[in-house]
């Protein structure tokens, strides 16, 4: 008498392992596929409710926009974290400097503070109302260097082709900075750099507070994330996190740096050539080299462009005196200020500092290498090692 057919090809018999006779008797071919038979049974008895299967689908995109919608309502919030952390791996080193003094860590973080507060200060006092002053003034300027450079002495000596192409984009750019729309909107600028500089200092402390306290329990909360590993990962895992936050640190601090002297430098140069807008252009090479490697290049052109206004041979003596700064930083400061720093690849550098910068501004042009050289760090020391154990 046959036996019925078992449900779904067979896979629901219970039938005595296979055994290798060569072997001793002993089984070889049953007990591994049960489990994979009875996953395999699972799925194919879920197939049989449809009705629970969608529900369940739609619950789980359902939690999905409710989670996203509750981290977009806080990103601003988790923007304050994010930059509260990264200030206080960037001031951890001159902690980490001031202890190895001798100084007890509150005392070096108090110190750390003060002199971070007494140069906050300065910028509002000295540098940030000349800043605005100088914007105003230099929207101003630009029509009248414009239309002034018909009568130069050294557009007279260009050929006329060059001499029709400079004009007509003199005549468009002066149409633009003195459109109506462009004055409103600077007008409704200011208004709204009132409005941001209300909430900017609000922000600020907010931020000055949890980058106090990340700076001051920075040890226990690294303490607190090797307890999640494994007892045989952990000691990998400080390593890793150590050279991880030291060199973040050392990246954000060093890019601080190198940009205050670029603008410094700038300052200190149109004073000397003479040229307008020193204040206002200082400020600007602060922000643009931010971005490394390329912003120094990239303020060259712009400072010489706006240089070349008021004298062609004012711009050349600032491209030229510029430009030996930018070799001096290249060889002489950045590798003093950058000792610690992970070295990127330049093209690497330029994809970071463009998406950082499209997602979060200036502050993510500063994230950009901290974060970059962070994700090489991990490749070099896990990744790597792990793929080269594979045979």
């Amino acid at each position: 008498m046959t036996s019925p057919p078992a449900p779904f090809g067979g896979l629901g018999r219970h039938e005595p392992p296979a055994v290798d006779a060569a072997a001793g008797g002993s089984a070889v071919a049953g007990g591994p596929s049960e489990p994979r038979q009875r996953r395999v049974l699972s799925v194919l008895a879920a197939m049989d409710r449809p009705v629970a299967i969608g529900f369940a689908a739609a619950l789980g995109v359902l939690g999905a926009l409710v989670l996203g919608s509750a981290l977009g309502s806080i990103s601003t919030i988790l923007a304050y974290i994010a930059l509260a952390l990264f200030l206080a791996l960037g001031l951890d080193p001159i902690v980490r400097a001031l202890e190895r003094r001798h100084i007890p860590r509150a005392a070096s973080i108090g110190i750390v503070f003060g002199a971070f507060a007494l140069v906050m200060i300065a910028l509002a006092v000295f540098v940030l109302p000349p800043v605005v002053a100088q914007v105003g003034e230099f929207v101003e300027y630009i029509p009248e260097a414009l239309g002034e450079i018909r009568g130069s002495d050294w557009f007279a000596r260009l050929t006329p082709e060059v001499q029709a192409a400079l004009l007509t984009a003199a005549e468009e750019l002066r149409g633009i900075v003195s459109a109506p729309q462009t004055l409103a909107y600077v007008s409704g600028g200011i208004l709204t750099v009132v409005v941001g500089l209300v909430s900017f200092l609000s922000a600020s402390f907010i931020v000055v507070a949890l980058t106090l306290y990340f700076l001051a329990s920075l040890t226990a909360m690294k303490d607190a994330l090797y307890s999640l590993a494994p007892a045989r990962s952990r000691r990998t895992m400080r390593d890793m996190t150590e050279q991880i936050t030291s060199s973040v640190g050392s990246a954000l601090l060093g890019s601080v740096v190198l940009s205050a002297f670029n603008a410094t430098t700038v300052f200190v140069l149109h004073l000397i050539i003479g040229l307008p807008f020193p204040a206002l252009m200082a400020a600007i090479a602060f922000v643009i080299t931010l971005v490394p490697l390329f912003g120094s290049v990239i303020f060259l052109v712009i400072g010489s462009a706006v240089a070349l206004f008021s004298s062609p041979l004012q711009a050349l003596i600032f491209a030229v005196a510029y430009l030996i700064y930018i070799q001096l930083e290249s060889y002489v400061i950045s590798p003093r200020v950058m000792n610690r720093a992970v070295s990127i690849p330049a093209a690497l550098v330029l994809i970071g500092a463009l998406v950082g910068g499209t997602l979060m501004g200036v502050l993510g042009v500063l994230l950009a290498l901290p974060v970059m050289a962070s994700i090489l760090l991990v490749i070099h020391e896990l990744v790597v090692p792990r793929q080269n154990l594979k045979l």
